[in-house]
């Protein structure tokens, strides 16, 4: 599986970050989402969850697999 992270600036204070599959064109339910004050602190945070994610060597839950397997 090939992941992607996309850091998007939008608001004066405020960068999002995510992880999704490279393949899906629909960014509405990644595997992993943060909200940070720089882009330096969401791309670090992207690049570790991405790395945490690799090491575990299993295929991650979208954020809508997750909240369906608490409920």
């Amino acid at each position: 599986m090939k992941l992607k992270v996309r850091v998007v600036h939008y608001r004066p204070d405020c960068w999002y970050a995510d992880i999704d599959d490279a393949e899906d064109r629909q960014p509405d339910d990644p595997f992993w989402y943060a909200d940070c004050r720089t882009q330096a602190e969401a791309i670090s945070l992207a690049c570790t969850q991405l790395a945490a994610l690799e090491s575990a060597g299993t295929i991650p839950c979208r954020l809508s697999e997750a909240h369906a397997q608490v409920a």
